[in-house]
């Protein structure tokens, strides 16, 4: 497996310039968390096209690694069979909550045959700006609108609307696994391809644009076997 291991993570809030450095935080992906049935049974029938086998929960809990979290502009993957996907992340830092923009980039091949296991294969990339959010029931969750490309070509595009709200995912986090207050850093959930197929490519590019007219982006590029 390629060493996804890279230094502690680290993100800036905008406006204040202040660093927040994550060594120890708790790391998940969330994978299924559409707000529409029918949304989600798209992205499981996009899955079940490659032979991954259908959740036994909606939504998932994958936990990775805080060290594969990277804000790095080029990351290593175990293949070529690996993909990226824009997703939300949402972050707690001493009790404090941040909104920044990632992709859950899984090693597809993987996949077919163990889903945490794939998504554990790759690092996870994240924008190295975040944005601090005091409240997440007055935060426009459903106004942000995310889009990401492949090898410069328009990928997925669509608002957070489709996806489950911040205050909704972090109760199935605290039901399901338990919530100490901790550090965390949680990849939300992603929007339908607009293609219906996942490819393959050398450069990412991640937008999420914010009510207020703030811009979360990131760029990475991937680096087969290294």
């Amino acid at each position: 497996m390629t060493d996804t291991t890279v230094d502690i993570l680290s993100c800036t809030v905008l406006g204040s310039g202040e660093t927040l450095r994550f060594d120890g935080a708790r790391a998940l992906v969330a994978g299924y968390t559409g707000r529409d049935e029918a949304a989600v049974r798209h992205h499981i029938d996009e899955l079940a096209a490659i032979g991954v086998a259908p959740p036994e929960d909606v939504p998932m809990l994958y936990p990775v690694a805080t060290a594969t979290v990277t804000t790095a502009a080029s990351t290593p993957v175990p293949s070529a069979d690996t993909s990226g996907e824009v997703e939300p992340v949402l972050l707690r830092h001493r009790g404090r909550y941040f909104l920044g923009v990632g992709s859950d980039h899984t090693d597809r091949a993987l996949e077919t045959v163990d889903i945490g296991e794939s998504k554990r294969a790759c690092a996870k990339p994240i924008g190295p700006n975040v944005v601090e959010v005091g409240d997440w029931d007055t935060f426009d969750w459903d106004s942000c609108r995310a889009r990401s490309w492949v090898d410069g070509r328009l990928y997925q595009d669509g608002t957070l609307a489709a996806l489950r709200t911040p205050g909704n995912l972090l109760g199935v986090v605290a039901e399901r696994i338990g919530d100490d207050g901790g550090d965390l850093v949680c990849f939300a959930g992603t929007l339908p391809l607009l293609d219906g197929r996942f490819t393959p490519g050398k450069r990412w590019d991640l937008e999420l644009l914010l009510p207020d007219g703030r811009t979360l982006t990131h760029t990475y590029t991937t680096t087969e076997g290294a």
